[in-house]
């Protein structure tokens, strides 16, 4: 196969446009629509390694449909009414198949290989820092995935040269990828199907935390188990006879067994922490991971500054470091918080672009009343604590005037909870300074218990 027929086929065919929906398909979807994928420290452009992720979670709609469109290519010949005249030149069989393979195979691979390289220069061109390889393969075996169910798609179009084909293929793959789709509700993704099952499907979980990735286990056992794919795929499409085409199948059940065998059994062992984005990087008593390690210099200095502040208000009960949580949870799930230490989540929403003054502000609300239930973009809790971390922090930091940590928005319930919380300033700020340390002590205390700490402000004995 030279270079002239691939291109002369790669322009007078359907072969381009497989690799074209994936790119204009997966951008359309990442740069149009204002999703979840933009937000946080695991967007799609924030992390190399979850920019990996995304695209492959794009995969669980792409999949089946590049199956089906290889299928329409693999109908050609049936269509033209060519498949008993191309059988007799003397030109063999897995030589003609080469052609349309390499061609479908070569757009599907600069498709998403244009699509990787646009999230890359959005990731290079960002805040982050951290550039580690572990996103190479779940790349490669991305772009593997997408060329082994084309080939695979002609392939099974070819021995079955029916109309049917390619919208059975899809509908079916489609099922089958949705029932194998892994959730990301818990601390790790799992699927209701078993985890080895769920492994052979190409498309991952949305990522959820920066610091999960693929085990090499899922790389190395789902590569044979598409190369499988790939090898069927193209011994049907070169396949002349009955014979030929029974044997077609064994290398997928061939990469299907070993896969079985190599992909872990469980989810603690299919997603893994990666050890060097979670190192921590440390400024003395300010610490954050390798992965965060360009928000630093700004946090260093102004989580001393709120250790200092900390120190003055709560004296020797108070924390004496500050550290980014990189604790995994599922969805929902509390926090598990220390009295030793200001805990930061760069997912949360108050956090993640606050710099200056308002960065201490919020350090020290942190330190005084920490948030028992997450605040992030894909939970939304910890609302309820940002009226008393408010309290606690302009009391710390000797406001005249009460200073929300966030301005309150134009729903009643909000504007009766702030105005609840401005009644309960007033009458701290009444107390005598004794009492006034005392009440914070009360609502540190609550806070780190996953009590009530606006009735500790009020000095209710229930809190």
């Amino acid at each position: 196969m030279n270079g002239r027929v691939l291109r002369i086929e790669l322009k007078r065919s359907v072969a381009p446009w497989p690799g074209v929906v994936v790119l204009a398909g997966s951008l359309a979807v990442f740069c149009l629509i204002d999703g979840i994928w933009w937000k946080g420290t695991a967007g799609w452009t924030a992390q190399w390694t979850s920019m990996a992720l995304w695209t492959r979670y794009l995969l669980v709609f792409w999949w089946p449909l590049v199956v089906g469109m290889g299928a329409v290519y693999g109908l050609r010949d049936s269509r033209s009414r060519m498949a008993e005249l191309l059988t007799t030149t003397p030109l063999p069989a897995w030589r003609r198949a080469a052609l349309p393979a390499g061609a479908m195979a070569l757009a599907l691979a600069s498709g998403f290989g244009l699509l990787v390289l646009v999230g890359g220069v959005r990731v290079a061109l960002g805040a982050t820092t951290f550039t580690p390889l572990g996103w190479l393969p779940i790349s490669l075996v991305a772009a593997l995935s997408l060329v082994a169910g084309a080939v695979f798609g002609m392939g099974v179009a070819r021995a079955v040269p029916s109309v049917l084909t390619p919208p059975t293929l899809t509908v079916l793959l489609l099922l089958t990828a949705l029932l194998l789709r892994q959730s990301n509700e818990e601390a790790l993704p799992s699927s209701i199907a078993p985890n080895r099952l769920a492994q052979l499907s190409p498309a991952t979980a949305e990522p959820r935390e920066m610091l999960l990735t693929l085990s090499g286990s899922v790389h190395l056992g789902q590569t044979l188990w598409l190369l499988g794919l790939l090898a069927t795929g193209f011994a049907l499409l070169s396949a002349a006879t009955r014979r030929a085409r029974l044997l077609a199948v064994a290398p997928v059940l061939a990469g299907a067994a070993l896969a079985l065998l190599v992909l872990p059994a469980a989810a603690r062992d299919t997603y893994v922490v990666d050890k060097a984005a979670a190192t921590l990087v440390c400024d003395g008593s300010v610490c954050v991971t390798q992965a965060s390690r360009s928000r630093l210099p700004e946090l260093a200095p102004r989580g001393k500054e709120a250790l200092r502040v900390l120190h003055d208000a709560l004296g020797d009960e108070a924390p004496d470091s500050v550290r980014e949580d990189t604790e995994l949870r599922a969805l929902g799930d509390p926090r598990e918080l220390s009295g030793d230490v200001v805990l930061i989540d760069f997912d949360d929403p108050l956090i993640a672009h606050a710099a200056g003054a308002e960065l201490t502000r919020l350090l020290v609300a942190q330190g005084l009343a920490p948030n028992c239930a997450p605040r992030t973009t894909w939970e939304g809790g910890g609302q309820v604590d940002i009226p008393v971390q408010s309290i606690a922090a302009s009391w710390a930091l000797g406001d005249r005037q009460f200073e929300p940590l966030q301005r309150p928005d134009s729903y009643a319930y909000s504007q009766r909870t702030w105005a609840d919380a401005d009644v309960v300033w007033q009458r701290l700020m009444a107390l005598s300074p004794a009492e006034q340390r005392s009440r914070i002590a009360q609502a540190h205390a609550a806070a780190l218990s996953c009590k009530n700490e606006l009735a500790a402000l009020r000095g209710e004995t229930s809190a």
